[in-house]
């Protein structure tokens, strides 16, 4: 049994005879006999009385036909549905956004999609990128906000390159520098990000790599906490600039760190080979819009 012999079936009963259904659908009237003779086989049973007046549902028949009528409902239901979601009227989305630079590069991008698309849902998973790595792998999100570069098995879009800048309490003797390398910093102490944040892995690693392990002052998740620890003189921070830029406050100073391979490349990544939703590739369209143009410095 198939959906086309179902939906002859329909047009005969509906049309009173095999002659007329046959034009309704633009076939002829042997291939639309012949159908229906298939389902009655299948099942077992005879659906129509066939009379020179016309055709007539057996009881077997008005239980199928009932049936095909249902089903055949449902399949447009759902083609209906699927050309909503292809249209952006309905769905939804899921996406994984590092807690460092959302508020920046995303805030935005979230405004114009629900302008755009208010039907799709979007829910928002927040962690640092490489927690959402392996969420993006996991299944949990359909795209990762994450650091460059990415693992081999994810494919990627880039959304804003920032250098990092030094935070310094206002009366600290580096303060005053024009510029600083990590190895000027190798004896103060670090105000870190929590377990998962890419870029404490990558800094660590780049000051050992230079000869040193930092020694670690705190940790935090919220870089508005880290500026406020750095405030009260418990060591240096690392940020990325715009984001340092944003939280400008008189006792603490920013100073450029001129170290290159540092710098803050964020990206969305999404599984190499995985399926795309039509929601997921409407927000890299808008990423992409943003990322031309540019956003502005805070």
């Amino acid at each position: 049994m198939d959906i086309r012999q179902l939906r002859m079936l329909v047009e005969v009963v509906r049309h009173d005879g095999f002659s007329a259904a046959a034009e309704a659908v633009y076939a002829t009237q042997p291939t639309l006999s012949k159908a229906v003779r298939q389902l009655e086989d299948e099942l077992g049973e005879v659906l129509l009385e066939r009379s020179r007046h016309g055709v007539r549902l057996t009881p077997a028949g008005q239980i199928v036909y009932r049936r095909a009528l249902a089903l055949l409902g449902e399949r447009e239901d759902m083609l209906r549905e699927l050309q909503e979601l292809r249209g952006l009227q309905r769905g939804e989305l899921h996406l994984g956004l590092a807690s460092l630079g959302s508020d920046v590069l995303f805030a935005p991008v979230f405004a114009r999609f629900r302008q755009r698309y208010p039907q799709i849902e979007l829910h928002v998973l927040e962690r640092g990128s490489e927690d959402l790595e392996e969420s993006l792998r996991a299944g949990e999100i359909e795209l990762a906000a994450s650091l460059l570069p990415v693992a081999n098995d994810l494919d990627w879009q880039p959304v804003r390159t920032e250098p990092l800048v030094a935070l310094l309490p206002a009366g600290h003797p580096l303060a005053n520098r024009p510029g600083l390398h990590l190895q000027d910093l190798a004896e103060v102490p670090f105000v870190l990000f929590e377990k998962g944040f890419m870029l404490n892995r990558r800094i660590i690693q780049a000051c050992m790599a230079r000869g040193f392990t930092p020694r670690e002052a705190s940790r935090s998740a919220q870089p508005d906490f880290i500026v406020a620890l750095v405030a009260a003189g418990l060591g240096v921070a690392m940020l990325p600039r715009m984001i340092a830029q944003a939280r400008r406050r008189p006792d603490v100073v920013l100073v450029p760190l001129d170290e290159p391979e540092l710098d803050w490349k964020m990206a969305l990544a999404w599984r190499r080979g995985g399926f795309l939703s039509a929601a997921a590739q409407a927000w890299l369209a808008l990423v992409a819009e943003q990322h031309a143009a540019g956003v502005p410095s805070p």
